[in-house]
């Protein structure tokens, strides 16, 4: 059992589901799904909806471009979409959080 804070709630960093669990979701009856342009739809994970990773800008690790006017255009960037993309968002996002807790 994972360690657990005075509220009972899990620490953070531990993982409380089995490996693998809750990493792929794919919402085919969304009306925009897929978001973005793929050649396997049916590995295309809708879990991170928007982009955690977008607040990196040019450092997020995907392919992002910019417009004339400095806007961030992801719409070509399939990386938080793909079915083993989880791992990868986590260790990203590690950056944020480390000395945190």
């Amino acid at each position: 059992m994972p360690e657990q804070n005075d509220q009972g709630l899990p620490q953070p960093g531990c993982d409380s589901t089995p490996a693998g669990r809750h990493t792929f979701f794919s919402h085919v009856d969304c009306e925009y799904f897929p978001c973005h342009k793929t050649d396997r739809p049916e590995d295309f994970n809708c879990l991170f909806c928007f982009c955690p990773l977008y607040c990196f800008g040019d450092r997020c690790g995907g392919n992002p471009r910019y417009t004339a006017g400095g806007t961030k255009d992801c719409s070509a960037c399939l990386l938080p979409h793909g079915r083993d993309s989880h791992p990868i968002i986590l260790e990203r996002l590690k950056v944020l959080t480390d000395g945190c807790f």
